[in-house]
């Protein structure tokens, strides 16, 4: 069975090697000690969220204190083929759903989307709370996941906003009901590149619950995007974005 994990702010764990003695403090302490429990001898993981990892063992538990003695300090390298989910905002917690489940699968990226169809706004306060959520969402899924990267949720955008970054992107994919290509046919054929050392991204497009417009669809393939099928069936917003991440890590070698 895999440790426990619990995140320290990047850079924490710089300095710290084998033998090391590490002092987790505050909520992710309490958490440890009131919550999971954790006692002298326990195996556990300290993770930074930005790739490294020590693991080591309890060797004293306090009030918000954890004392861990390092057995192993590791740095885990990102995937030189960065994926990156654009979900659209979608109603009753689906785009939620989405992310979560993508950073379990390994997504390294999301971005809030306002398309055109979504019927959830990001207005004025309530942006900064929802992008906060989206946040903690990824943070909590990349701990139950065991990860060292917590993924990166980067500002909402529009559709204009997002035409400029599929433009400035090393591959867009709109996955799209209508599409002919399947994806696996679209991620095989930058396979040259997704081999070299360069660390690259692709984004992956999801609309709304109502789809993307024939007028979203147009203007980001005019900027670049290529659009997808996902499968002979439609998914949800919720299901679509995960779904093109298993597919899109086995292709591109991210689970080899």
């Amino acid at each position: 069975m895999s440790n426990p994990v619990f995140f320290v702010p990047a850079g924490s764990l710089d300095g710290t090697g084998p033998g090391s003695l590490f002092v987790l403090e505050g909520s992710e302490a309490r958490h440890a000690v009131t919550v999971k429990r954790l006692g002298i001898g326990e195996p556990v993981d300290i993770v930074d969220g930005a790739g490294a990892r020590l693991t080591g063992i309890v060797s004293d538990a306090g009030p918000g204190t954890l004392s861990v003695t390092a057995s192993t300090v590791v740095f885990e390298e990102a995937p030189a083929v960065r994926l990156v989910l654009v979900q659209a905002l979608a109603k009753g917690d689906r785009d939620e759903l989405a992310i979560e489940t993508a950073t379990e699968l390994g997504i390294d990226a999301v971005v809030p989307w306002q398309a055109e169809r979504s019927i959830v706004r990001w207005k004025g306060e309530r942006a900064a709370r929802a992008h906060a959520k989206w946040q903690s969402v990824v943070t909590a899924a990349a701990k139950q996941a065991r990860r060292a990267w917590i993924p990166e949720v980067r500002a909402a955008l529009d559709s204009a906003a997002l035409a400029k970054a599929v433009a400035a992107a090393d591959l867009a994919v709109i996955l799209h009901e209508d599409a002919k290509n399947p994806l696996r046919t679209v991620l095989e054929g930058a396979s040259e590149w997704a081999a070299g050392e360069a660390p690259r991204e692709v984004l992956l497009i999801v609309g709304p619950e109502g789809g993307i417009s024939p007028r979203e669809v147009t203007r980001f393939s005019d900027a670049g995007a290529v659009t997808a099928l996902l499968g002979h069936h439609v998914l949800r917003s919720s299901t679509a974005g995960p779904a093109a991440v298993v597919l899109a890590s086995d292709i591109l070698g991210r689970w080899s």
